[in-house]
């Protein structure tokens, strides 16, 4: 079966972006998120692919989600999350790689949250995650790390499970 995790870097108060731009450069961040996502599927919204350096993620299947645009080069497009999703393998799992409307979109359906929480409230931001009941996920790894010479704030790599529906 599918499973469908968001994985972000997120701030104290869920700030992920400001112009397009990620608000925290961690080097240790993007170590974890290339180690998750490399052989699997990431999904994104267009303005996520044009934030990206270099375009496509190697040995990833990309895909962007677009009603308008569909000139992405390195990638699969669909216009909506649903024909993205019904185009995967039931066996894989699928990253949530952005960005704001992308993630308030999946946050229902998903059954993961890989986050990187940062503990910093930035002074700018214009894009957010998704507020989330934390009693409905469960913690199954939490890592802290404290500031170092390459990164300037304490963060924890925290990886959630949605907790199994109790029917009465």
């Amino acid at each position: 079966m599918t499973k469908l995790a968001l994985i972000a870097a997120i701030a104290k108060n869920n700030a992920i972006g400001f112009d397009n731009k990620l608000v925290y450069w961690l080097p240790n961040d993007l170590k974890r998120f290339k180690e998750l996502t490399t052989g699997h599927t990431i999904i994104m919204g267009s303005n996520t692919f044009r934030s990206l350096p270099k375009g496509a993620l190697p040995n990833r299947r990309n895909i962007v989600l677009s009603r308008k645009e569909t000139n992405f080069p390195g990638t699969e497009t669909f216009s909506s999350l649903e024909e993205a999703l019904n185009n995967c393998s039931n066996e894989e799992i699928i990253y949530i790689i952005g960005g704001e409307t992308l993630y308030r979109t999946a946050m229902p359906i998903a059954d993961i949250l890989c986050l990187t929480e940062i503990n910093d409230t930035p002074e700018n931001a214009d894009a957010f995650f998704p507020e989330f009941n934390r009693s409905e996920w469960e913690i199954i790894e939490n890592e802290a790390h404290t500031k170092d010479e390459k990164h300037n704030y304490e963060y924890s790599f925290v990886t959630y499970i949605k907790r199994e529906k109790k029917f009465q």
